[in-house]
């Protein structure tokens, strides 16, 4: 069994147009929820990411870093969040079916 770091992180895949974040939540009895939402790449979309964050206590969060699309998601996060932008080689989901949510997850 994986080693559980972080109690609450978070998990963003980043597109042109919108962001879709996955907060995954541990709890004492090593049981993980996850929330998943996603927001607009806009100032208003990603402000509400954060306040999203903050209200979840948020305070880590990890992004692939594909093309120039997760810039404004890290200015924005930084004030609020520690964040790692990762290479996509390391944070890439599994074969099959993907998906947004899958990705953040």
């Amino acid at each position: 069994m994986l080693k559980i770091v972080f109690k609450i992180c978070c998990g963003i895949d980043v597109h042109k147009d919108f962001v879709v974040a996955c907060i995954a939540k541990t709890d004492d009895k090593n049981v993980t929820t996850y929330q998943t939402k996603r927001f607009s790449t806009f100032t208003n979309g990603l402000r509400e990411l954060s306040e999203w964050l903050c209200s979840n206590s948020c305070k880590n969060v990890c992004m692939e870093s594909t093309g120039k699309y997760w810039y404004p998601v890290f200015n924005i996060l930084e004030s609020s969040c520690e964040v790692i932008v990762a290479h996509p080689k390391y944070v890439k989901a599994i074969r099959g079916k993907k998906t947004d949510k899958k990705d953040a997850k």
